[in-house]
């Protein structure tokens, strides 16, 4: 570990570092001897120490464990969603598989980011959820919702898994451009390395729910228009709704598009927020990138190109209280949550 590389590193981004751990000689002198004083295991221990002490309890720590929090509530639905895989019957071994792998990258990014929390505050700011938290029904706690039968039909069960997916993967997209996440670059690395898995998660369940519960190759389904109930293994436009467009069109469509956007921890409490000064989250049928119009009249090169490519080539972020209200869908009534 090469502590000055790393104290390098953020000054660019954090110029008053120094000051926010001591003056840059009195730094240097005390870390001259470190390495003889810590063992190599010890050494990771106190530099996280180090840092928590500098930015757990600024604005700036503040706001990026609001980030991760908000994560960590993402992946806890997911993890025991995926958990409750084994009832399901009339699904191919195949796609069984599939979910098991899905599920354990689900557990090790709760692992992963309550580790990274706990690096910067030293705890979680919400108690651990049970599986008893959640309603995949979309019931609030009765059971009887929309996704009644989830626990053991498939088609019903892929349908929920695709929607999690997709909205995990606009939620993480979300948070990149805000300012806090920008200048920290291992929680930026994170959430883009948990935003690529979640991608690859929503496009093999659609390739899944494209090729029927049975498949044995999914990969081999070939996409339908009206896209429905056999999606594309990616978003084109709004998705018609999503897999029931009554209830999963907002995981298509626009979210806070007033310029500021907020990051909050979404349960009210005030520890802290992000923001992002003219931040917007268009829906995914957004066909302006970098405030260029896409058609087929931008450029000669486009004139062949279809016109779901425009939209289908870029994927939008979404925010927080977006988010927070397509997750509370899934909570038992009164679990605080998701606000």
């Amino acid at each position: 570990m090469n502590f000055f590389q790393i104290l390098s590193d953020i000054e660019k981004v954090d110029p008053e570092v120094y000051e926010r751990l001591d003056s840059r000689r009195q730094v240097f002198k005390h870390m001259s001897g470190v390495g003889q004083k810590l063992t190599a295991a010890a050494l990771p221990l106190f530099v996280g120490a180090v840092f928590n002490k500098a930015y757990a309890q600024t604005n700036a720590g503040l706001a990026v464990q609001d980030v991760l929090n908000f994560a960590l509530k993402l992946e806890y639905l997911e993890m025991y969603f995926y958990q409750q895989r084994t009832a399901l019957t009339g699904i191919s071994a195949t796609n069984m598989t599939a979910l098991q792998t899905i599920a354990t990258d689900e557990a090790n990014h709760v692992t992963f980011l309550k580790s990274a929390i706990g690096a910067i505050s030293g705890a979680v700011v919400f108690a651990d959820p049970t599986v008893a938290a959640y309603d995949f029904s979309g019931g609030k706690g009765t059971g009887t919702g929309p996704f009644a039968d989830w626990r053991t039909n498939p088609a019903t069960y892929l349908a929920l898994a695709q929607s999690f997916e997709d909205t995990g993967v606009r939620a993480y997209k979300g948070a990149a451009p805000l300012a806090s996440v920008m200048a920290n670059k291992t929680v930026l690395t994170a959430a883009l390395n948990i935003h690529s898995v979640e991608a690859r998660h929503a496009s093999h369940i659609r390739s899944m729910r494209r090729a029927g519960v049975n498949s044995s190759t999914p990969s081999q389904g070939v996409p339908v228009a009206p896209y429905g109930a056999q999606p594309k293994s990616w978003i084109s436009g709004t998705d018609n709704g999503g897999a029931a467009p009554t209830y999963t069109a907002p995981i298509y469509g626009a979210g806070n598009n007033t310029g500021t956007a907020v990051y909050g921890n979404g349960t009210g409490s005030g520890v802290g927020t992000a923001t992002g000064v003219g931040v917007t989250f268009p829906a995914e049928d957004n066909v302006t990138q970098g405030g260029v119009p896409l058609s087929t009249s931008t450029s000669a090169n486009f004139a062949n190109f279809p016109t779901a490519s425009f939209s289908e080539a870029f994927d939008e972020g979404l925010d927080v209280g977006t988010v927070s209200a397509i997750a509370r869908t899934f909570v038992v009534t009164g679990n605080t949550m998701f606000g």
